[in-house]
């Protein structure tokens, strides 16, 4: 520690010792009472949880527990000495043996208990000059056809503008169109080798990533590549562009980026880029695992992986220290100063066109800009992510400007001091001591500080491992056996935890906690799973592994033990969906099933597949109860039969009918028929007698239409004669075909049928 604080001078040490020493609130006669005393405090672990400031006194002097737990200064003055206080120990170690030129320091220890905070000094220093390199990451739809001719010429010319700024210029190259599936792009098998077939071009197939060149300081090389690519084509209008970034980014062998370097990646394209979930309009569901997929330089889980998300994305680029360039045409640049605003370390470059002066002056206007600010990413284990808090202020040169948590306009050689304080909201659930580590990211830099924290969450109390409060343990002396104030046997303890182990296991198991824990003195302390809770005495008992009904696990109706569901009392089934009571399947007359299924799941299954129904009470093929046992009934009511007749209706007939009284039950569909054909007659009777009423009617008045029908014969009657003209006079005009001819008129009379000639029909 003393060695690092050597090298950055007095002023540094100053503001070390300030940062790295935690503060402790100043103890006030009497403050304990409001601060950490409390009736409910009985055990030395609750004590320490109430704050930095809190100590438990484990001197065996007969007090009981309540009173063990306050502030350093009341018990100091009630007698407790330091020797038997357990309090909060915050500590801050600087490794001084990493070396660095960059980033320092490089390694730092700390110890913290719940509630209690601590904070270091992380200097980050900009170097005069760096090697690069720059991987071109570029669209090669059909659209950039154009944009393509004009890398051909940057190669020389770049690595001739870099010398300015590098000391060394390496380039790679890699080509990137979307996904080789459909909706995505045409999949008929003449467009999928080549998807230009329509307009007699020769294209190359649609890719997810194809890397094309490693990194390498041949300008002659990067030149000759890029006049060998050809363009490709694909159906929407979004590319596959983060998803190529990603491999870039993690294939850190296949590309060859240098650790020493400065790493750019820059992404041409002229359109919007694919995000997570879009690939579910090809079916692909599965996401991003955030690894290298390159087999042959090809970028192969395009098709099994969706797109990764921008949050992912921007994990990869800081854990690989690149920094991202987008050059895009200015149609698109909304969409993408959106997206430069969630990746830490990127920059954004409007360009008309994409010719090689302004790809040169994008990118060392980028790589000035992005060397000039400085920030830090502090990223602590997702497993322990809730229970700590982070804190980034940053102290700039002269010169430069504070920015949120980083410094802009930051020169060569200028140094950035970055105070960072972690602190610890609580244990882990279960109470146990924890290690984890926290990575503070400079932004684009190949160096880090690895911070590693020791979380004290357990009470030693001292070298008895007494505690004297309300959580004893078997292993921690209390019941071992051993005199008051004397070192326990630590042989002792050994044996004792082996002689325990048989506590940690099930009955009929022979393996601690059922593999999903270990055994600590008898209890099973469980692991933790991503995928949920494991639980129960002998970690058995987890609440993700069973199946699920209605979106319940075990159906909100058990506990899921060792993958199988332990239902409640009247459920059963794998996942305690099937109620064990079956008075959901008694039908209307008090019979199972109406007599003709079983009950399975709480649901009727009818023996025979005739019947149907909730309760199989439907059979629409089935013969009526009367037609079944229409035979029965007519032994029944018959009589005067034979002896030896009788006899055999009863043996047939018994086990089937139970007879009320004389065909009471089946007579009454004969009397409905009967009923039914009584009316139809009547109806048809009536209908006859209206007609013949009518003609009647219609006789008696003399009128009837076309005369009274007889024989076929229609006369008229003596009162229509006077309304009836006895000749029908026509008048017929002939023209003749030339228009001087005069007309001719004829005059036709035509008598009528006299009244009394029949009209014969």
């Amino acid at each position: 520690m003393t060695s690092w604080l050597r090298t950055h001078g007095s002023v540094r040490l100053c503001l070390l010792l300030c940062c790295a020493v935690v503060s402790v609130c100043a103890e006030a006669p009497g403050a304990g009472y409001s601060v950490c005393w409390a009736p409910g405090i009985t055990s030395c672990k609750e004590c320490l949880r109430r704050g930095p400031q809190c100590a438990w006194c484990f001197k065996e002097d007969g007090l009981w527990p309540g009173v063990r737990c306050d502030l350093r200064g009341n018990l100091l003055r009630g007698g407790c000495g330091p020797e038997f206080m357990e309090q909060s120990e915050v500590k801050v170690e600087v490794n001084a043996t990493v070396s660095s030129t960059q980033v320092s320091p490089r390694d730092i220890s700390i110890t913290l208990r719940p509630g209690s905070e601590a904070s270091f000094i992380v200097a980050v220093k900009q170097l005069d000059r760096y090697p690069v390199d720059l991987y071109y990451l570029v669209d090669v739809s059909a659209s950039m056809q154009e944009n393509l001719d004009y890398l051909k010429t940057v190669g020389v010319a770049l690595s001739l503008r870099m010398t300015q700024h590098s000391s060394d210029l390496w380039l790679g190259f890699g080509s990137f169109v979307d996904k080789p599936v459909s909706p995505y792009i045409n999949v008929h098998p003449s467009k999928i080798n080549n998807p230009c077939s329509d307009y007699e071009i020769r294209c190359r197939p649609a890719h997810g990533f194809h890397h094309v060149l490693s990194m390498t300081g041949n300008m002659s090389e990067f030149t000759r590549v890029i006049k060998r690519q050809r363009i490709s084509g694909n159906m929407d209008t979004p590319e596959g562009g983060l998803d190529a970034m990603l491999q870039a980014a993690v294939c850190q062998k296949a590309v060859g980026w240098r650790p020493e370097a400065k790493r750019l990646l820059l992404l041409m394209t002229d359109q919007p880029s694919h995000l997570a979930l879009d690939s579910r309009l090809a079916g692909i569901v599965v996401p991003h695992d955030g690894r290298c997929h390159l087999e042959n330089n090809v970028y192969t889980g395009s098709t099994r992986m969706d797109h990764p998300s921008v949050g992912q994305l921007s994990d990869k680029l800081l854990e690989n220290q690149i920094y991202s360039i987008f050059a895009v045409e200015k149609q698109q640049y909304q969409w993408y100063e959106e997206l430069v605003r969630l990746l830490p370390g990127s920059y954004l470059g409007k360009l008309g066109l994409f010719q090689a002066s302004n790809l040169i002056e994008l990118v060392v206007d980028a790589y000035k800009r992005l060397l000039s600010e400085v920030a830090v990413s502090v990223s602590v284990e997702d497993k322990a992510v809730s229970r700590y808090w982070v804190s980034v202020s940053p102290l700039c040169p002269n010169g430069s400007t504070a920015k949120d948590q980083s410094c802009t306009g930051v020169q060569p050689d200028q140094t950035v001091y970055f105070n960072i304080t972690i602190g610890l909201r609580s244990c882990p659930d279960d109470g146990e001591d924890e290690d984890i580590r926290v990575m503070v990211l400079p932004v684009g830099y190949n160096e880090s500080t690895v911070v590693r924290i020791h979380s004290k969450c357990r009470c030693s109390c001292g070298p008895t491992m007494r505690c004297h409060d309300d959580s004893q343990s078997p292993c921690t002396g209390t019941q071992d056996g051993t005199n008051q104030g004397q070192r326990p046997d630590h042989r002792l303890l050994n044996n004792s935890n082996r002689d325990s182990n048989w506590k940690c296991r099930a009955d009929g198991s022979d393996v601690d906690c059922s593999g999903r824990g270990e055994c600590d003195c008898g209890r099973c302390m469980c692991e933790q799973s991503r995928l949920g809770t494991v639980y129960g005495k002998y970690c058995e008992r987890d609440d993700f592994s069973c199946p699920y009904d209605e979106g319940l696990l075990c159906g909100g109706r058990g506990v899921c033990v060792s993958s199988e569901c332990l239902c409640d009392d009247g459920w059963t089934g794998d996942s305690c969906s099937c109620p064990v009571s079956e008075a959901t399947c008694q039908s209307a007359n008090g019979l199972l099933c109406s007599g003709r299924g079983r009950c399975v799941c709480g649901k009727c299954v009818c023996d025979d597949l005739h019947y149907s129904g909730d309760f199989c009470e439907r059979c629409p093929a089935c013969q009526s109860t009367c037609q079944s046992y229409g035979n029965c009934v007519g032994c029944r009511a018959s009589h005067g039969l034979a002896q030896k007749e009788a006899g055999q209706c009863n043996i047939t007939c018994a086990p089937l009918v139970g007879y009320m009284d004389d065909v009471s039950d089946c007579t009454s569909s004969s009397r409905l028929m009967g009923t039914f054909l009584s009316v139809c007659a009547l109806t048809v009777l009536c209908g006859l007698v209206l007609v013949a009423m009518s003609r009647l009617l219609l006789q008696r008045k003399g009128w009837s239409p076309g005369g009274t029908a007889e024989d076929g014969v229609y006369h008229c009657t003596g009162k229509d004669l006077s309304y009836i003209p006895t000749t029908n006079e026509k008048t017929v005009t002939y023209r003749r075909d030339h228009p001087h001819d005069h007309p001719v008129e004829m005059h036709i009379q035509v008598p009528k049928m006299p009244l009394n000639d029949p009209w014969q029909y």
